[in-house]
């Protein structure tokens, strides 16, 4: 009797104390913490291979040399350098490791005296494609890309987009699986001074090449001295990240791991079908951010695509990373449609070099940036994506499966749409949407009603930049410094590239909070 008595009395008192009411996300002011550009930063490198003179013993065996022409360069190590002479007409290639259509080469460049040509060579005993500065008394005189063909030259040209610099510093290829921007550094930013495409040619994204071409640095000699520093290749963070989107589990939960966020994010070369597909990781207490591994796509076709714009996330019940792509590579073939690809692999693609299997599922046509979760309370799987109807457009779709049978729910929303994603805040799912409307909009789930826009202290653009970002809004455990994050980059483009392009942009992050 008397604990009955106490029960309602604790219950009377609860009853009159104010219920706390859970935040709506547009209640929630986001303030900038930091912001970032990568620029092929050398910290964030995933190594591949390497020539290192102060370490070689042994030349010969460790990195064998060609010789084109009967007169043959001089080759030996000096001083820490990799030093090539010769006083007449040479061709000379050094090896220094496998091949691998989607990294970063660097050649550190000591002095370069006389005249010749001096970059990269990849291929085999049948086909090799080569990458080249020719200089004169140490100034570039052009850029030129060649393919051969059973020593045969069956393509020449001049890629040269930026003249007048001398051939000093360090030579950075990056190299985009279908095309190849090269750039030359040597105080500040690296400036790009080439830029091609050659996947009519020579299509660098098949398996067998990858398979079976060994690179090269690959010294032409006319008369005079070059000086190789070091080389160097590895897949890294480029010169500007987008598309950024947190890995989950499959009801779209963040997965912490390692206490870290992970997220995808696309790796940008110069325009489509150029990006890269990154997986970076962040401490969310901190400004860390982490290139981890980079992910490519095979559908069977004997390519390794490089698909964007990815969500991936790992399925509990069946044990197994899943998710949704965009072909953004079918830009490289006029035959081939844009599309929306379903992706899954075993192996956890979030480290080195990953590829995960891909499949058409029957979204064709101009869709991008998909979302997907499993909403346990209706037993179906949803997605949240952008179509171009009139400018892009957020709908949802569901189905009873993960990878078919996919109509809509709701949408397409009224405004322009980019980066679109579901989050819980306060144990409630919305939809969050960039937009070309100089704000980012929330909406209700599942029906995409308009539900505020985002509160922002010093968003990622200004009076006269692109505002279409990706939000990436999420609700962090208790025990960190600010219970919610967003992750966002900006639409800042690479200065010096030539023609169309998406080279942008710096990460920002921020921190958000109701008090």
């Amino acid at each position: 009797m008397r604990f009955s008595i106490f029960l309602f009395l604790i219950l009377a008192v609860m009853a009159l104390l104010p219920i706390q009411a859970q935040p709506e996300p547009d209640d929630i002011l986001f303030v900038r913490q930091g912001v970032k550009r990568f620029v092929f930063d050398i910290e964030q490198g995933i190594p591949l291979s390497s020539l290192d003179p102060k370490s070689i013993i042994g030349l010969a065996s460790m990195h064998p040399v060609t010789h084109y022409m009967e007169e043959e360069a001089e080759l030996v190590l000096e001083e820490g350098q990799l030093v090539v002479r010769s006083e007449s007409e040479t061709q000379t290639s050094i090896w220094f490791g496998g091949f691998n259509p989607f990294a970063t080469y660097v050649l550190d460049l000591g002095d370069v005296k006389g005249r010749g040509e001096i970059g990269f060579a990849f291929g085999d005993a049948e086909r090799q494609l080569r990458v080249t500065v020719q200089y004169t008394d140490g100034e570039i005189r052009d850029t030129i890309m060649e393919i051969y063909n059973d020593s045969s030259r069956i393509f020449s040209e001049s890629i040269l987009t930026r003249s007048g610099n001398m051939v000093s510093g360090k030579l950075i290829l990056q190299m985009l699986g279908s095309g190849l921007t090269l750039y030359l550094q040597q105080e500040g930013l690296p400036l790009a001074i080439g830029q091609g495409e050659f996947s009519r040619q020579l299509d660098l994204r098949k398996k067998k090449y990858i398979h079976q071409f060994q690179s090269h640095v690959f010294v032409g000699i006319d008369s005079g001295v070059v000086q190789i520093n070091h080389v160097k290749a590895g897949l890294g963070a480029g010169m500007g990240l987008a598309d950024i989107r947190a890995i989950t589990y499959e009801d779209g939960s963040p997965l912490m791991d390692q206490g870290r966020i992970w997220y995808t994010m696309t790796i940008r070369g110069r325009a489509l079908p150029h990006p890269l597909q990154g997986v970076f990781s962040l401490d969310p207490s901190v400004f860390d951010i982490r290139l981890e591994g980079v992910i490519l796509f095979d559908r069977n076709d004997g390519l390794l695509r490089n698909e964007v714009a990815s969500h991936v996330f790992f399925d509990r019940k069946e044990q197994l990373w899943k998710g949704l792509t965009t072909g953004f590579s079918a830009y490289a073939d006029p035959t081939e449609e844009k599309q929306l690809l379903t992706i899954q692999s075993k192996k956890d693609p979030r480290f080195g070099f990953s590829v995960m299997q891909a499949e058409p599922f029957g979204m064709v046509g101009d869709i991008e940036d998909p979302h997907l979760i499993y909403d346990e309370g209706v037993g179906k799987w949803r997605m949240l994506t952008c179509i171009n109807q009139n400018g892009y457009k957020a709908i949802l779709l569901e189905s009873e499966h993960w990878n078919k049978g996919f109509v809509p729910v709701a949408g397409p929303v009224s405004v322009n749409s980019t980066g679109t994603s579901i989050q819980k805040i306060g144990g409630k799912r919305f939809c969050f949407s960039g937009s070309s409307e100089r704000d980012i909009f929330i909406y209700s789930y599942p029906d995409l009603k308009e539900a505020g826009t985002l509160k922002m202290d010093l968003p990622p653009w200004d009076a006269n930049s692109g505002t279409r970002v990706w939000p990436n809004v999420i609700e962090l455990p208790e025990g960190y410094p600010s219970r919610y994050l967003a992750l966002m980059m900006d639409r800042y483009n690479y200065p010096g590239i030539s023609g169309p392009q998406w080279t942008y942009g710096a990460i920002y992050l921020y921190h958000g909070s109701t008090e």
